[in-house]
């Protein structure tokens, strides 16, 4: 997993892919220095859920935070690591994934972060992090949490994995909980508009009828009424060339092909024809 991990972000780091925070696109970002020196590896991390917490997290001012310490600190060769996005129950978070590498191969000294929760939200995952800094004899920072390990261990640091897990799973529930009263109230919790819909002008949260697109709708439930099969009513579409759903979508800027390049517009498949009939939204339901 972690092979493949590295793989996959060094394919991707390019410079049109790195987005504003300095994070490649979906993955990590790693501002190295050509040098031999042990390198100050500087942590930075953004879930969905912190966002919600405040522009205090974000990946930039985490970066502006930890650069103004170490150059107070004289910490030499700062190398950025951060995943942008990515949930701290996770580990095989791209940034981390690489830092873990650097500590292995001994070229971490000093790992620096804004507070131990970036590094994760898992108590026994931290604490196995923990364990291994200790064994290569690298120095943990936690600004936050007024964590050094150079003037001491710190006995409150468990408390604060188990405290940094719970709060995690408490906000997994929250959230849960808020997309299951919408939901329960009749509206829809989806970020777009199913094929034969469009989001309502005066509530979003409603669903209108999109006339074009229904019209196929209907027909492709007629026709499997009638005894046609989903491959051959997919045929019978790319032969009167209807526009495909996730290209029809697009053109009216929705749905999650609507950046994607279509060589083929047209071309329908049995599965997507399945995918239609299988949508209990069309029959008024909001799931």
């Amino acid at each position: 997993m972690k092979k493949v991990l590295e793989n996959r972000a060094a394919m991707c780091y390019n410079e049109d892919a790195v987005n504003e925070s300095g994070c490649l696109k979906g993955e990590t970002s790693m501002n190295r220095q050509p040098n031999n020196q042990p390198i100050t590896a500087a942590y930075e991390r953004l879930s969905r859920d912190d966002e919600l917490q405040g522009p205090s997290n974000s990946i930039k001012n985490q970066q502006a935070m930890l650069e103004e310490y170490a150059s107070k600190h004289n910490l030499p060769n700062l190398v950025h690591y951060c995943d942008d996005g990515i949930s701290g129950t996770r580990f095989d978070r791209p940034g981390f994934v690489r830092m873990m590498d650097d500590i292995e191969a001994g070229k971490v000294h000093i790992v620096l972060c804004k507070d131990t929760s970036r590094l994760g939200r898992d108590y026994l995952r931290v604490g196995l992090f923990m364990e291994t800094l200790r064994q290569k004899n690298v120095r943990l920072i936690a600004l936050g949490d007024n964590v050094d390990t150079a003037t001491g261990e710190d006995e409150f640091m468990p408390f604060r994995n188990i405290i940094a897990e719970w709060h995690a799973r408490d906000t997994s529930r929250k959230i849960k909980a808020v997309y299951k009263s919408k939901g329960m109230s009749g509206k829809h919790t989806a970020s777009h508009a199913i094929y034969g819909y469009v989001k309502g002008e005066t509530d979003k949260n409603q669903w209108e009828v999109d006339p074009a697109a229904a019209d196929i709708v209907k027909r492709i439930f007629r026709m499997t009424i009638e005894g046609i099969g989903p491959t051959q009513i997919a045929t019978i579409l790319e032969a009167e060339r209807i526009p495909c759903p996730s290209y029809y979508l697009a053109q009216k800027g929705m749905g999650n092909g609507k950046n994607k390049t279509y060589t083929d517009p047209y071309r329908w498949h049995g599965t997507t024809v399945m995918y239609i009939l299988e949508r209990i939204e069309y029959m008024g339901q909001a799931v």
